[in-house]
Formats: C-alpha cells, structure tokens, sequence
C-alpha cells in the first residue's frame, strides 16, 4: 500500500495529511482558506491521488504559514508514500487548458528537489486569497516531495483560470508520474540504481 500519514506542529499551524498514491481521487479538505481548499481539491480529484488534509493555522495574521505548512505536510506524505520508487514512471509533463488560459507542467520524482515557476497573475488576490502565495505553495511542495517542477503559464487573462490550470496541471502530470509502470516492476527508474540527493 502507498500511503502514508503526516503531522505536522509548529507554533503557527497545526497540520494532518493523510494520502494514498492508488486511490480514486476521495478528499477531504479543510485548511480554513476557501479558494486553497478548492485548488487541493483539485489536485486530489485530478491525480486519482486520495488526499485528507485537516489544517489550523494562525489565519488571524495571514495565510502565508497555513499555505505553506499545507505544501510541506503534503510533500513530505508523498515522499513517505513513494518509498523507493521502485516502478514508478519518474517523469511526466501535461499541457492544461482552460477557457483563455494554457498551462504547461513537467516533473521528475528524482529526489532533487527544483522549482521553475514562470506564472504571472494579472490581479493580487483571488477572493481574499493572495496570488503571490501560489508560488510558496508550489516551492515549499517541490522541495519537500524532492520533485523537480516546472510551472510555466503559457498564456491566460483570468486569475482564477490560471490558478486552476497550475494545480490541475500539477495533478495530472503527478497522477502519470507517480504511476507504477507494468513493464519496469520493481525496478528503479534511474541508471543509478536509486532516486535521491546524487
């Protein structure tokens, strides 16, 4: 079974992620940020990725600390779950539309975490949710799933479409990604004969 559960404690949030690689896309999401729940959601129902995210943070100050304590918790899950790799596809890249809006996202699951994010958002906030806050998102889940990620929004008008197609494009690249591969069973996708920090 791939799956895997995180706890997460500080002094601004309170985090639980639970996941299951070989799920059907079931959520349940509560980070006491609407639009952030709604993007995760996404996420979950797009990677077929079952995804259980309880989270508490000090919204009274902002949003920053929940968003990316959410990324870190998640991150860490997905490493936990993935274990060696053995039999994983590795890479994957997906071309997300969206109405006005294109997005392009390419991963490796190497163990050597990046992030390239080239997305502008032509307002500040989506609702009351900051838009910068996407790219800490995205940062803080690269580093701690150790995948290597490129975001990159071809085109789009609508800040709300090019969130979307970020967070859907994440998923579907992940859902390949992450899939076991019936031809390489048990085998590590890398001529180093392991997935890591070299």
């Amino acid at each position: 079974m791939r799956t895997a559960k995180i706890e997460r404690k500080t002094t601004e949030t309170t985090i639980s992620v639970s996941i299951d690689l070989d799920g059907s896309g079931r959520h349940e999401i509560s980070t006491g940020i609407g639009f952030l729940d709604h993007m995760l959601e996404q996420l979950s129902r797009h990677s077929l990725i079952d995804v259980t995210i309880e989270a508490r943070g000090d919204l009274h100050i902002d949003m920053h600390h929940t968003t990316e304590d959410s990324a870190i918790a998640l991150g860490q899950a997905i490493v936990k779950a993935l274990g060696d790799k053995a039999g994983i596809r590795r890479y994957a890249c997906i071309d997300l539309p969206m109405d006005e809006t294109l997005t392009r996202v390419a991963l490796d699951v190497s163990g050597r975490p990046y992030l390239v994010w080239r997305v502008e958002f032509p307002t500040q906030k989506i609702g009351d949710f900051d838009t910068e806050l996407f790219r800490e998102w995205f940062q803080a889940f690269a580093f701690n799933s150790g995948i290597t990620l490129h975001v990159d929004n071809l085109y789009g008008l609508n800040s709300h479409h090019i969130a979307e197609t970020c967070f859907k494009g994440l998923a579907r690249a992940l859902r390949s990604a992450v899939e076991l591969d019936p031809r390489t069973v048990g085998v590590i996708p890398s001529t180093k004969g392991r997935l890591g920090d070299s």
